[in-house]
């Protein structure tokens, strides 16, 4: 028997095959000793792991650098044994945590997947100093430090100061005969930093362009004596500050000046350098060829990835009209061809609404440009509907009220020629709700993109076990056409194909397992069901529920001690937005709970409660795979689609769910009957809301309700501060917006469903083989790919461009 591969082997086999150079391990080595030496000025007798990690790093980096190059100028003429442990290794490498729950993740998703379709795609944003903060828990409240993830330095990185661009704000508008003039701004450069984003096993390497504030050198030092020059140094931060830290709000809008400053910060460096580009079109070219920007939706497609880079729109309109002296209907023209907006939510507290007095001060020439957009459209709107002041109030880009503000959703939609959500029913709700004044005025604008999540970073690289399992079967064409899964369903009662799948489960669960217990000190059954919920801790994702859920498990345990029950390792984690009391209070009473279920010998370790602390993409790299059950239980409506479900779905795990986001596709993709759906549905919810929701009544109603209720009430779980979840319960009971009752009873009895199904594994194992080989609609190839045709006019490639030590 030839001993079985480890998890390094697999993920060597399927995919570093075809990285070249690798197969040249004496070239390897040679520049792994190379960086040691002269890059990081060691030796190996006094090399840390880290130096290991990063000369490593800087040799993989040397092999990228080929093809990068080698892809720009494409674009531009198109118009081993080393005797390292790598899992180690891979652990030195810090999170680029540069984004908010799925956002941020469904972007890389998109640049990985823009590579591997050989499009000519830039990702730009903005270079934090410090990103998503680290999330400690101590004593069950969540505390939180900075994550300095620059601090040893970003060997995937390189500055690129020769294209600094200037930014400016606040100064005022000079209007003149020849046109109109912005002056005494204050200047604030961006510097940009380069990251390559390889294409799978195409040779082709993307850019992704991160800025960087730079204060100018002759900073607040024009009128300095000896102390002040000391300060106007000093005060040099101010200006950089702007690149300094994320907001670190999912779902929820700040309306502070320095985000705002953020936000235009990236678009104006951005639009800067699309433009520079366009004017240049030669590869390595300074002077401009193209000097005509009417033809630039020909060969610029603008994606703004929620409101939070709206500020293009206005952006764009002031460099036609001020910089290129163009005519306002031509200019117009151009910047709605040439943008697009995706919404990622419909929470109206997530909605970006920018007070215009924050914007007069800051950005006063593009509220003026923003007036003369609202008063274009609304002549629009007067025209089509005479006499309809209600519709010109709804559909204005400033609401008017105690204090006026800009609607930025508005904007985009009235600047884009291509309005989409992220998940059909998510879609279809901006068409009849939000947005349905502007689907009457505009019906062809909107479209849906259903979000997906990349294939090799979601399988390949977190599963290499499954994914080789997978690739006996069908081959390996399947990473970068993940549709081809479809052909699993022909082993679905195939045993052999079944005890593979079942067996490489159990190991990641091992696996995980015996990281669990380094980490939290528990003692984890790993023939439990694995149980998670791994998303950010917000009010509409629902995490109270699961929490009733536990609570009920618990006490049906505690009743009948000697019944047979389902073990059930349950697993929570997310970060809570520092500012957000009750998401904190959550985390609390998740840990509070888990301190009594897992020291209570009557239940032993038939139910264990553990919250992940600080979830990151690296821990839901180790916490997927070995996922049992995925729980996706939103109110059905508030979730525009979610990618965490999908990552799940891919790696093996049933979902327990609402018919809500993209969980309404996995159903239909998968067959319903191969999830768990519960609980009300979005035309539900509706109803609900017009007969009013009483929580009381179901309180009331329920008795495993109320019990549970009680217990959190009254103290049972924080037996030191009795009062401590009252605040918990009386959300619950008189203002919860997300009706966790009215789901309580349907969830608890789809997870008695859950719980029967799990004994019989070989049927869950079928179910799972479904649930596998239905997903694969959900890679960000098939998103990306519809972006491409459907929006930005680009058709996608699967050719494979020559290495860069290929004869051209």
């Amino acid at each position: 028997m030839p001993k079985p591969l480890t998890d390094q082997e697999k993920r060597k086999q399927i995919s570093v095959r075809g990285l070249a150079g690798v197969e040249n391990v004496a070239d390897l080595k040679t520049n792994f000793n190379r960086h040691l030496h002269f890059t990081l000025v060691k030796d190996r007798n006094v090399a840390t792991k880290r130096d290991y990690y990063f000369a490593l790093a800087n040799t993989v980096r040397d092999h990228l650098v080929g093809r990068w190059i080698r892809t720009q100028q494409h674009y531009y003429e198109t118009d081993p044994k080393l005797g390292l442990d790598m899992e180690e290794l891979q652990d030195i490498e810090e999170d680029a945590g540069l984004g908010n729950g799925g956002l941020g993740r469904l972007a890389a998703c998109f640049l990985d997947s823009m590579a591997t379709l050989g499009l000519a795609a830039y990702g730009y944003g903005i270079r934090y100093e410090f990103g998503i903060f680290n999330q400690k828990i101590a004593n069950g409240w969540q505390i939180e430090e900075a994550d300095d993830w620059l601090r040893y330095g970003n060997p995937w990185e390189k500055a690129r100061p020769e294209y600094m661009r200037p930014v400016h704000f606040y100064g005022r508008t000079e209007h003149h005969p020849d046109g109109v003039k912005w002056v005494d701004t204050q200047v604030v450069l961006a510097l940009p930093y380069d990251t390559p984003v390889p294409g799978y096993r195409n040779n082709i390497v993307n850019t992704m362009r991160l800025w960087s504030a730079k204060a100018p050198c002759e900073f607040n030092l024009k009128d300095f004596n000896v102390g002040g020059y000391i300060q106007a140094v000093l005060d040099r931060n101010l200006a950089e500050n702007i690149s300094r830290v994320l907001y670190p709000n999912d779902n929820f809008f700040e309306g502070k000046e320095l985000r705002l400053k953020q936000e235009y910060f990236v678009v104006a460096a951005t639009l800067q350098d699309i433009i520079r580009r366009f004017k240049a079109s030669k590869f390595g070219s300074t002077e401009a060829v193209r000097t005509d920007l009417s033809k630039l939706p020909d060969k610029v497609a603008i994606q703004l990835n929620d409101t939070h880079p709206a500020m293009a729109i206005p952006e764009l309109m002031r460099i036609l009209l001020d910089d290129e002296k163009l005519p306002w209907d031509k200019a117009w023209d151009i910047c709605v061809r040439t943008c697009a907006y995706t919404n990622h939510t419909v929470l109206p507290e997530a909605l970006e609404r920018w007070p215009i007095d924050l914007f007069q001060n800051l950005l006063p020439r593009h509220l003026e440009i923003i007036y003369e957009i609202n008063r274009r459209h609304l002549e629009r709107i007067a025209a089509l509907y005479p006499g309809d002041n209600d519709r010109l109030r709804r559909m204005s880009l400033i609401e008017e009220g105690g204090q006026k503000r800009i609607n930025m959703a508005h904007l985009c939609i009235v600047g884009s020629h291509a309005v989409n959500g992220v998940a059909r029913i998510h879609s279809e709700i901006l068409k009849a709700t939000v947005f349905k004044d502007f689907y009457e005025l505009d019906p062809k604008k909107f479209q849906n993109k259903t979000n997906g999540i990349t294939p090799r970073r979601w399988l390949v690289m977190c599963n290499p076990g499954l994914a080789e399992v997978i690739a006996e079967r069908i081959g390996e064409d399947y990473i970068r056409d993940l549709s081809q899964l479809k052909k699993l369903l022909k082993f679905v009662d195939d045993d052999a194909f079944i005890r593979d799948v079942a067996k490489v489960k159990q190991e990641n669960k091992l696996k995980f397992a015996v990281h669990l217990e380094e980490h939290y000190k528990v003692k984890i059954n790993p023939n439990s069901m694995f149980d998670l919920q791994v998303k950010r801790i917000h009010e509409y994702k629902r995490q109270l529920l699961n929490c009733l859920h536990i609570v009920t498990l618990y006490n049906r345990i505690k009743k009948e001690p000697n019944k047979s029950w389902t073990p059930r390792t349950i697993m929570i984690g997310g970060k809570a937005a520092p500012g957000y009391h009750v998401a904190k209070m959550i985390i609390k009473l998740i840990t509070s709970i888990g301190d009594v279920v897992n020291n209570d010998p009557v239940v032993g370790d038939r139910l264990k409660v553990i919250f992940l602390e600080n979830y990151r993409v690296t821990l839901a790299e180790k916490a997927i795979p070995a996922a049992d059950l995925s729980e996706q239980i939103s109110t059905a409506g508030t979730e525009a689609s979610g990618t965490g479900n999908m990552k799940f779905m891919l790696n093996g795990a049933l979902t327990i769910g609402t018919m809500d986001g993209a969980n309404v596709e996995m159903a239909e993709e998968a067959g319903e009957e191969n999830l768990f759906i519960f609980g009300m549905r979005v035309e539900d919810v509706e109803a609900l809301d017009k007969k009013g929701y009483d929580a009381v009544e179901y309180y009331n109603r329920i008795p495993e309700l109320k019990h549970a209720i009680d217990q959190i009430g009254g103290g049972i779980f924080s037996p030191g501060e009795p009062d401590l979840f009252k605040g918990i319960v009386d959300l619950l009971m008189h203002h919860d917006r997300f009706k966790v009752f009215a789901d309580y009873e349907d969830y608890i009895k789809c997870q008695d469903k859950v719980s029967a199904l799990y004994k019989n594994p070989k049927e869950w194992t079928k179910k799972v083989i479904r649930n596998i080989a239905g997903s694969g609609k959900f890679s960000s190839d098939r998103t990306i790919a519809q972006y491409a045709r459907e929006i930005w006019g680009v058709e996608p490639s699967l050719e494979k461009i020559a290495a860069p030590d290929d004869p051209r």
